[in-house]
């Protein structure tokens, strides 16, 4: 079979991961960004004849993996991989990779960009200057309000120190937090219910999981603070999204910032679209200069250490257990 590579993930044509792979003795080969990789037939058409693929978030389903024949590797840019159907990889012995603590500060800055941006007023003020308008509303001041991370691994850990820096107070819902970050930032460790009635921004930074889906329902989003904003740069299943919806238009909800969504790309269609005091972005929280270079260099790494069979444990998210996969 030969060693071939495609990048489907954003803006992977070019990087350090390209001459690693060559060097490796792998053939990297461009993919089309024209064309619609989250359509299956799409993606098994341009996937043929790979043995590793560097992905993005679109989804490899059973039906797309049991087509790819010859596939070994799936290296994720990121640290989702809900997108994957990993039973079926263990089935096929199809190693899925992720790329563990490389862009944590760019989703960290994302999450707080939108938070400045939906508290002072954003994007509805660059509207209204657009259209002719001049409308001085006032808006609470961010420092002195209260932040609520929902998840304090590394991306919420990140966030919070930002928060920290921008004199806001902050909590958080975290089943296994670390001690010493918490004492040292100033954290109160609280429950959901109590995050999400007393927080003025409520963060998500959760994997999507059974357990996760639809976490932020209608009743939870009820309990949050009138007034306050929901922000979502992790997954898009920990929102029911109707259940947004109704909150925005009730103005239970002050606005939102939202990276992702239940599906993705984001239809033009969908009613979320109408709130001018809502910001969107295409998945686009964990990318930055330094992440992606970052991220396509670990995931040239694990797959040549697959290939030279060596096994990267720690980003390795499947076939637990297992010690004799061999390429």
């Amino acid at each position: 079979m030969p060693l071939n590579v495609k990048s489907t993930a954003l803006s992977a044509d070019e990087g350090p991961h390209v001459a690693l792979l060559q060097e490796a003795g792998f053939t990297v080969q461009p993919v089309d960004r024209t064309l619609d990789y989250w359509n299956p037939d799409t993606l098994i058409r341009e996937a043929q004849g790979c043995c590793a693929i560097v992905a993005g978030s679109e989804p490899y389903t059973r039906d797309v993996l049991h087509a790819l024949p010859g596939l070994r590797v799936l290296a994720r840019t990121g640290v989702g991989f809900d997108a994957i159907d990993t039973k079926t990889c263990d089935e096929l012995e199809i190693v899925v990779a992720t790329t563990p603590g490389v862009n944590h500060h760019a989703v960290a800055e994302h999450a707080i960009a939108m938070l400045m941006a939906i508290g002072r007023g954003f994007p509805f003020r660059d509207l209204e200057c657009r259209r002719g308008q001049w409308l001085r509303v006032q808006t609470p001041r961010i420092m002195g309000s209260t932040i609520g991370i929902v998840g304090l691994g590394r991306i919420g850990q990140a966030v919070a120190t930002r928060a920290v820096g921008l004199g806001m107070n902050v909590l958080s819902c975290e089943p296994y937090p670390n001690p010493e970050f918490v004492q040292t930032w100033g954290i109160e460790l609280t429950s959901l219910d109590d995050l999400l009635s007393r927080s003025d921004y409520v963060t998500l930074h959760n994997p999507a999981t059974a357990e996760t889906r639809h976490m932020m329902n209608a009743e939870r989003i009820g309990q949050m603070k009138p007034g306050s904003v929901l922000i979502n740069t992790a997954r898009g299943s920990l929102i029911d999204e109707k259940a947004l919806y109704d909150a925005l238009k009730s103005k239970h909800l002050r606005g939102a910032g939202l990276d992702v969504f239940e599906k993705e790309p984001l239809a033009k269609s969908s009613p979320l679209l109408e709130f001018e005091n809502v910001i969107f972005c295409g998945h686009l929280a964990g990318l930055d200069v330094e992440s992606q270079r970052d991220t396509l260099t670990m995931c040239a790494d694990t797959i040549t250490r697959l290939k030279n069979g060596g096994w990267p444990s720690e980003r390795i998210q499947n076939l637990k257990g297992r010690s004799d996969w061999k390429w």
